[in-house]
C-alpha cells in the first residue's frame, strides 16, 4: 500500500477556478474522505489523483514519488466510478479480469478464438481466474460469476466494480460517489461492507461523497471541500465537535446546526432580548468583538416550562412552538425565535415534547455553543458565567473552550 501526497493543486476549466492551492497527505493504509457540496472540487482532486486530469499547478506523490508525469495505468491506482462503468456485453467475471487480462496477457492471447490458443495463454488464463475467484468470494459474487450486468441489482453491479478494482491489488483504491445510484436501505448495507472491506485489505482508500453520513461512519479522517480549497481535515466526530470555520460547522449534522445573531451589550451577549452568560474573544485587557455568530447543535438543547430560571452558566431563549417532527426515539422541535429570521431547532426526548401545541411557549437552555466572528471564523474562547458577572460557574471546568 501507499501514502498519497498533494501539495499545492491549481486547476481551472476555461476561466472557472476549480482547486484553488489544495494540499493534504493520506497517509499509507487510511480511509479518508473528500466531503462538500457538488462543484466543490473534489472529485476533479480524484481525477487529478488518478491521472485522468492534470492540474494547472503542484504536484501528486503516491508512495513518495512523484506521479505527474506517469499515465493512469503507471500510477498503480484503481478508480470505482459513480456509474459502475461495466461492460454489458461482458460476464462478470470478464469485467473483473478484464484488469488482469490487460497487464498480464499480451495483445495476441487477448484475441477472442485464437489467443487461447497462444502460448502461454493458457496458465496465465488460469492464474487470472483464480484470482478473480478469490476476490469475488468475500465479496458474495461467486454465484453471480457467469452473469451480465443486466441480470445483477444495483448493488450487486457495485460489487462487482469494487471487485474490478480489488483484483489487480493496487496501491490505492479511488472512489468517486460509488454509493449514489442505491436506494437508502442498500446504501447502508454498503457502507459497512466497504468499511470492512478496507479493515481486512489494509489499503489506502480515498473516497469522495456529497453524503456527510457516509463521510462520518467510514472514514478514519475527513477533509471538507468548499470552493475549491480545503476548509478542515481532521477526524469525523472532531470536524463535528471542533468546526474551523462556520460553513464546516453547518455542512456536517442532521439536523443543520443553530446560528444565532448576538450582539455586545451591557458585558454580555445578547440573542435577542435574551441576556446569554457569556464572553467571547476577549483577553489581555481587550473586549470581544461587538457581533458575534453564536451556533447550538440541535441536541444541545434542552426544554424548559415558560418562565423557568436560568441555572449558572446556562443561556436561555425564550420562544413559541412553531412545528414539531416526531421521529419516534427522538422528536424535532422548531421554536421561533424573537429576532431570529429561522426558527430555532431542539432534538428533545419524546417524553419532553409531549402535548406541545404550536404556537406554545416555551423556553430553551444550552450549556453549550460554538462561537463564529462575522466571518465566519471561529472564535475559540468562550467563557461562561452565572449570575456573578465574573465568577466562572459554567460549563466543564469553568472555562469552556469549544
Amino acid at each position: 500500500m501507499a501514502a498519497v501526497t498533494v501539495a499545492g493543486l491549481h486547476k481551472s476549466f476555461g476561466a472557472t477556478p476549480v482547486l484553488r492551492d489544495v494540499s493534504l497527505s493520506v497517509r499509507d493504509g487510511e480511509f479518508l474522505t473528500l466531503v462538500g457540496p457538488s462543484g466543490c472540487g473534489k472529485t476533479t482532486l480524484l481525477r487529478i489523483v488518478a491521472g485522468l486530469d492534470h492540474a494547472d499547478a503542484g504536484s501528486v506523490l503516491i508512495d513518495g514519488h512523484a506521479v505527474d508525469a506517469l499515465p493512469p495505468k503507471r500510477r498503480d491506482v484503481a478508480m470505482v466510478f459513480q456509474s459502475y462503468a461495466l461492460y454489458p456485453y461482458m460476464t462478470v467475471r470478464e469485467n473483473m479480469a478484464l484488469p488482469l487480462a490487460m497487464r498480464r496477457l499480451t495483445r495476441w492471447q487477448r484475441l477472442p478464438l485464437v489467443g487461447r490458443l497462444w502460448p502461454g495463454s493458457r496458465l496465465a488464463r488460469a492464474a487470472i481466474d483464480a484470482r478473480v475467484e478469490a476476490t469475488a468470494a468475500p465479496l458474495g459474487l461467486a454465484p453471480l460469476l457467469a452473469r451480465r450486468p443486466a441480470q445483477l441489482s444495483g448493488g450487486q453491479r457495485q460489487r462487482v466494480a469494487l471487485g474490478r478494482a480489488m483484483v489487480r491489488e493496487p496501491k490505492v483504491f479511488l472512489m468517486d460517489e460509488p454509493l449514489s445510484n442505491l436506494d437508502a436501505k442498500l446504501r447502508m448495507a454498503t457502507r459497512s461492507e466497504i468499511a470492512q472491506l478496507h479493515r481486512s485489505l489494509g489499503a489506502t482508500f480515498v473516497y469522495v461523497t456529497h453524503d456527510q453520513v457516509e463521510a462520518m461512519t467510514m472514514s478514519d479522517r475527513v477533509a471538507l471541500m468548499m470552493d475549491g480549497r480545503v476548509l478542515q481535515l481532521a477526524a469525523p466526530q472532531e470536524i463535528y465537535d471542533d468546526p474551523a470555520e462556520l460553513r464546516v460547522a453547518e455542512f456536517i449534522g442532521t439536523p443543520k446546526i443553530n446560528v444565532l445573531q448576538a450582539r455586545r451589550m451591557d458585558g454580555a451577549l445578547r440573542v435577542g432580548t435574551q441576556r446569554w452568560p457569556l464572553d467571547v474573544g476577549a483577553g489581555q485587557g481587550r473586549p470581544g468583538p461587538a457581533a458575534v455568530q453564536l451556533a447550538v447543535r440541535p441536541e444541545w438543547w434542552a426544554m424548559r416550562e415558560a418562565g423557568a430560571p436560568a441555572q449558572p452558566g446556562e443561556a436561555l431563549l425564550e420562544g413559541q412552538v412553531a412545528h414539531q417532527e416526531p421521529l419516534g426515539s427522538e422528536t424535532l422541535v422548531h421554536v421561533q425565535v424573537p429576532g431570529q429570521e429561522a426558527p430555532v431547532v431542539a432534538k428533545v426526548p419524546p417524553a419532553e415534547a409531549r402535548g406541545l401545541a404550536i404556537g406554545q411557549p416555551v423556553v430553551l437552555a444550552t450549556r453549550r455553543a460554538l462561537a463564529f466572528d462575522e466571518q465566519g471564523m471561529r472564535l475559540r474562547d468562550v467563557r461562561w458565567f452565572g449570575e456573578r458577572r465574573f465568577g466562572v460557574v459554567g460549563g466543564p471546568g469553568g472555562a469552556l473552550h469549544v
